[in-house]
């Protein structure tokens, strides 16, 4: 009868490893359950080190049965390596059980209020093709002491913990590493410059990523670049969807940066950026954009010079309320060697607005019956219902029409990219 409730015990033990550790990818979360696990059945105290980081410091997490919250802090990788067993164990050095002496322990691993051990219980925590760390199993020397059953599930924990533990220090780089990339390629803060706002909106198709196939990027001039010299807007959507796309995206932003060490006439840059693409090795190189280089000119009025090709025209709203379209030329890029694009310029008076867009908005397909497409009907409406809003409040309210439009259907990359002319104020950046 008591064996049979042990082995109940030990089974519904092995259950929990498996349920407590699967639960989570984050690696400070499977040391805790680690350690609690620990407590619940194998030990007064467990603590989990985990192998020396970049640092050369070893993260330690401390739980104590009797306590309701674990304590963590970290040593040194040299004040780690020199405790016997424990220095194995973290070198993933192989052998799943080794002993400490309570005498060989240090201040760190135990609290001062746990009273005096029987011999600790090292387990490697094994990862893949090295180790993660270590598992140290401490008894009060008024219990009872490690016997073959106690070692084996020890064992079990410390391998298991060890793949779980691994698992997520892998995902943890992985994500590290993934944000690093990412960052480039999301678009960097607008700037703001003398006599005008600026204002933008970038959504991914995919729910769980943050980048896709529609971009946006604005330019400065170079110091000492001359009068001709222009700050430049850019709105453009690639072919295809996700990371793919969101690379080549960047590629295009960053061509044109270099591009416009050389060229500052929108036509022009679309030509260069084209031939560029028809000699790319990428298949399917191919992009739609809006360039505008913006320009100051008489009356506080603004000149936007734009270059469209093979992108929807922008839309500009007037102080009256009223939405004109730009009237644009142009073949997308990266498929002909001529692209037929004609530069249009473009005049704002104060207050009024140019709107650039991609497809996403106005082929949106939502609305009662989630079958109908937004279209560039419903886009002039709701930018007209924007006037005298400021940059930044239009260009929310209509990401938030469109996003009720879809109301949680399929979406494809959604951009949005407003520049309002304002009176000069002289406290921001020069055109």
């Amino acid at each position: 009868m008591v064996e049979a409730q042990a082995e109940r015990c030990r089974t519904q033990f092995l259950l929990e490893i498996g349920s407590r550790l699967s639960a989570s990818l984050n690696t400070r979360r499977c040391a805790h359950a680690t350690a609690e696990l620990a407590t619940s059945f194998l030990a007064d105290a467990a603590i989990v080190v985990l192998s020396p980081d970049d640092r050369r410091r070893a993260r330690w997490l401390r739980a104590v049965a009797e306590r309701a919250a674990p304590e963590e802090g970290e040593v040194p990788a040299a004040a780690a390596a020199v405790v016997p067993g424990l220095g194995e164990a973290l070198a993933g050095l192989p052998g799943s059980i080794r002993w400490l002496d309570p005498q060989d322990a240090p201040e760190w691993l135990l609290p001062g209020e746990f009273g005096p051990p029987h011999r600790l219980l090292v387990a490697a925590l094994p990862g893949n093709a090295m180790g993660t760390g270590a598992l140290v199993l401490a008894r009060r020397a008024d219990g009872r002491a490690f016997d073959a059953d106690a070692e084996m599930l020890a064992c079990a924990l410390a391998v298991r913990a060890g793949a779980a533990i691994s698992a997520a220090m892998l995902y943890e780089k992985q994500s590290s590493i993934n944000a690093i990339l990412t960052a480039d390629l999301l678009p960097r803060p607008l700037p703001e410059l003398e006599g005008m706002e600026l204002a933008g909106s970038l959504r991914a198709s995919q729910q769980a990523g943050q980048i896709g196939g529609d971009f946006y990027d604005a330019y400065l001039p170079e110091p000492g670049g001359g009068p001709e010299r222009a700050a430049m807007l850019i709105l453009g959507d690639v072919c295809g969807k996700g990371a793919q796309a969101a690379v080549f995206a960047g590629r295009v932003r960053h061509c044109l940066r270099a591009l416009l060490l050389l060229e500052s006439r929108p036509e022009r840059l679309v030509d260069l950026l084209n031939r560029s693409l028809l000699d790319s090795p990428v298949p399917y190189s191919h992009v739609t954009l809006v360039l505008g280089a913006l320009r100051r000119a008489a009356r506080g009025h603004l000149c936007i010079d734009l270059a469209v090709a093979g992108h929807l025209p922008p839309l500009i709203l007037r102080q009256d309320g009223t939405v004109d379209e730009v009237a644009s030329t142009g073949c997308l890029l990266g498929v002909l060697e001529e692209t037929g694009v004609r530069p249009v310029t473009v005049d704002l008076a104060p207050g009024e607005v140019c709107l650039l867009y991609s497809d996403g908005i106005t082929e949106a397909f939502g609305g009662p019956v989630g079958r109908e497409m937004y279209g560039e009907d419903r886009l002039k409406n709701a930018l007209a219902s924007c006037a005298g809003m400021p940059a930044s409040a239009l260009v929310e309210r209509l990401e938030q029409l469109s996003t009720d439009w879809l109301a949680g259907g399929n979406q494809d990359d959604r951009a949005l990219l407003a520049i309002r002319s304002s009176p000069p104020s002289g406290r921001k950046d020069p055109i």
